[in-house]
């Protein structure tokens, strides 16, 4: 099980940091993965990483706003959202795949809830 929290209210310009807790789940050996749906758009890869090996993925509309990183102890992997914009609301959902599977994932077999993201003055 993937479990999501962070999302909430921030205003343009704020920050916001995502977890993604595995339960039953070691999230060292999968693909994890961010991925946001806005109202009425597709869902979009936003993020990935391999905890294991350190790889990491950014689509260009988040680089240098946006860190993912892992904490293997925790079994937690984290993405934190600097300089958010209105168009970065969407919900967020974790999502994960096997480590051996190509790379960047193409898609995700497994999904958490998802938690919201609203960036609104």
């Amino acid at each position: 099980q993937l479990v999501e929290s962070g999302g909430g209210l921030v205003q343009p310009g704020g920050s916001l940091r995502l977890s993604c807790a595995g339960s039953g789940f070691t999230l060292a050996y999968y693909q994890i993965g961010w991925v946001r749906q806005a109202p009425g758009k597709e869902r979009e890869g936003v993020s990935y990483i391999r905890v294991w090996g350190g790889s990491t993925y950014y689509t260009d509309s988040v680089k240098g706003r946006f860190t993912i990183s892992g904490d293997n102890a925790k079994n937690t992997v984290y993405l934190q959202m600097n300089s958010l914009q209105p168009e970065d609301t969407a919900v967020y959902y974790c999502a994960a795949t096997p480590y051996s599977s190509s790379w960047p994932p193409a898609e995700f077999p497994y999904w958490g809830q998802g938690t919201q993201v609203t960036v609104s003055s």
